[in-house]
């Protein structure tokens, strides 16, 4: 290709145009911030060969490029999108550019939540089995770069594991993954999307390039996954942690506390084999079982040995702010379950506890139903919290809908408030939960701050 125009100067623009660069390309960045952060980045890139245009988009020159890569963050409806369509231009999602100079073996790892956790550990397990593995993609976090870094970092991968957002799935063209992993689903980012039904359309873009070589490692506990996949080309791997009923044996389950596949299944062996026993597994929670079954299933369909699973599964680690425990305290259990920034994950990091729960709910309100959280409180939940913008519905919401409205309170300000409260209701034996099912955004900069806020407070009650 000789000229590529790069839509967005994020950490994913600025990859692809370190990735355009290297390979001896005409490079022009352009993205509408003129922020400081966006200026240093744009002196990075002229320094390298770049053209960098910021506060505007120059159309006439987009529309030119050879190849126009756009990155996530862009709305679907920004001006520079409509313009290209209009010149009949189409683009391609950052991750897509990226795997173009790629040769291994390529695992796509999608779904509401669970995504970055599943993606490392799936690296993790190869790594562990001695595969030469690359990850990359939507991880963030500082647990591994934009895909487009790989190619410079990582050329010659065995194996490539990136993690898809529904964003970066929008704007693929070509993008065809050899084990495609969808995790699970859940109403989210319906501040973007105009539906769920437009979100799920996004998540099913990871089957538009199917091939009868594909596999597809697909959460068979979940009909609605299995519904998206559809009738999608390739062989379809379930993984289940309650047992599937009148659906296809799984490929991975939980049978007598242990994580159990079927190599034959695979292509891999006879038949069912042992993995590790659930109490071994390091990470906190039912819903890392699930993770871990479909680490496993993708793990060995890139390659990795079963022993190679089995070592990596025993030395897992909980990533931060993912129900991470980071203290106990006067028999009080701490977890930072920042990023739980929709209901779905809230739901899931409640129901994967068996102590007693007092439970941080708040942030930015997405405006989501919280009847699916509402179901599993009275179960699992000694007292909840509301704080921050959403507080109030929250509260309101809640409390008329709850058997028990006096174990719920309505806290005016931000998480350190809500802390305090917390601290004063949980008693001995309790896990005091930040996972507050609304994004961050009214008091932190991202999940991130949040989750070491909390983490800075659990020391100081230490």
């Amino acid at each position: 290709m000789s000229t590529v125009a790069i839509l967005g100067i994020g950490a994913s623009g600025v990859a692809a145009a370190h990735l355009a660069l290297s390979k001896g390309s005409e490079v022009h960045v352009s993205d509408l911030k003129t922020d400081a952060a966006a200026s240093a980045r744009a002196a990075d890139l002229r320094k390298l060969g770049a053209d960098v245009e910021l506060g505007s988009h120059d159309i006439d020159r987009i529309a030119a490029a050879d190849v126009i890569v756009a990155s996530p963050g862009i709305p679907p409806a920004a001006p520079v999108f409509r313009d290209l369509r209009a010149r009949g231009r189409s683009w391609i999602a950052e991750p897509e550019f990226a795997v173009r100079f790629l040769e291994g073996t390529l695992i796509a790892v999608t779904g509401t939540n669970g995504k970055t956790t599943a993606s490392v550990l799936i690296a993790h397990l190869l790594k562990s089995a001695g595969v030469d593995v690359a990850l990359g993609g939507n991880v963030g976090g500082g647990f591994a770069p934009a895909a487009s870094m790989l190619p410079i970092e990582h050329p010659d991968a065995t194996c490539v594991v990136l993690e898809m957002s529904s964003f970066q799935l929008a704007d693929i063209v070509d993008f065809s993954p050899d084990v495609g992993v969808l995790l699970g689903l859940a109403p989210d980012h319906l501040d973007r999307y105009a539906s769920v039904d437009d979100y799920y359309a996004d998540k099913a873009r990871l089957f538009m390039n199917a091939t009868a070589a594909s596999r597809w490692v697909l959460n068979g506990d979940q009909p609605e996954v299995l519904e998206l996949a559809g009738a999608a080309a390739g062989h379809r791997h379930l993984f289940s942690v309650s047992g599937i009923e009148g659906q296809a044996p799984p490929a991975a389950w939980v049978a007598d506390g242990t994580l159990r596949v079927d190599l034959a299944a695979l292509g891999r062996g006879d038949g069912p084999v042992d993995l590790i026993p659930v109490s071994e597994l390091p990470l906190l929670g039912r819903h890392n079982v699930a993770n871990a079954l479909a680490a496993a299933l993708a793990a060995l369909l890139g390659g990795a040995s079963v022993q190679g699973v089995r070592d990596g599964l025993r030395t897992a680690r909980s990533l931060p702010h993912r129900l991470q425990p980071i203290g106990e305290s006067r028999g009080v259990l701490w977890v930072n379950d920042s990023k739980a920034t929709n209901v779905a994950a809230t739901v899931s990091a409640v129901t994967s506890l068996s102590r007693p729960i007092v439970l941080l709910l708040g942030g930015k309100d997405k405006g989501e139903d919280l009847a699916p959280l509402i179901t599993v409180l009275d179960g699992h939940v000694r007292a909840v919290i509301c704080y921050g913008a959403a507080g109030v519905r929250f509260a309101d919401d809640l409390t008329a809908a709850m058997q028990n409205p006096e174990r719920l309170w309505r806290v005016e300000g931000g998480m350190d408030q809500a802390v305090a409260v917390a601290r004063g209701e949980a008693k001995e034996g309790d896990v005091l939960l930040l996972s507050p099912a609304c994004s961050s955004f009214d008091e932190f900069q991202n999940y991130e701050a949040r989750g070491r806020r909390f983490t800075e407070l659990a020391g100081e009650a230490a």
